[in-house]
């Protein structure tokens, strides 16, 4: 999955199909109501920021990999781009 995170103030959301579905006590996650894709997630102790799946961006984004995770866990149909920083599990 390709994220990134944001300022809530810097993201503007359309459409009628988001839903809010708490995970946990402390972190919500944010779905298409229609088709189920994941296309944000929360964290309740940081409510300033929001991070976005870069999916559901419109182009041109300005994003850039930056890093891998969890690179232990990789199937043999990913290739890993070694320039980038790797963390074997989380972060």
């Amino acid at each position: 999955m390709a994220a990134t995170s944001a300022d809530v103030a810097d993201v503007s959301i359309s459409g009628e199909t988001l839903r809010w579905y708490d995970a946990t006590d402390d972190v919500q996650y944010g779905f298409c109501g229609d088709c189920g894709s994941t296309l944000f997630w929360r964290a309740k102790d940081r409510p300033d920021r929001i991070s976005l799946t870069a999916g559901t961006l419109d182009p041109p984004t300005g994003l850039r990999t930056t890093s891998a995770l969890f690179v232990d866990d990789a199937s043999d149909y990913h290739t890993l781009d070694n320039s980038l920083t790797q963390f074997p599990g989380d972060c």
